[in-house]
């Protein structure tokens, strides 16, 4: 598969919490992080995902903003 993306983050499915149309799948990245995306059930079905299997999120953004706290 080649992805115009370039932030392509390996990891393993650690949760996945199905709702009526969408599933809120965690991905633990390793040292500490997760990322967490919210995708359609039907892709979570298409994909075959299942806690413990290997997965990448893959982000594609045209903006990223960055905050602090003062």
């Amino acid at each position: 598969m080649k992805l115009s993306a370039r932030n392509v983050l390996p990891g393993t499915v650690t949760e996945i919490i199905t709702g009526a149309v969408t599933s809120h799948v965690r991905i633990d990245l390793g040292g500490g992080s997760s990322i967490t995306a919210s995708i359609t059930n039907e892709a979570v079905k298409e994909l075959g995902l299942k806690v413990g299997a290997s997965a990448s999120a893959v982000i594609k953004a045209s903006d990223v903003m960055v905050g602090v706290n003062d």
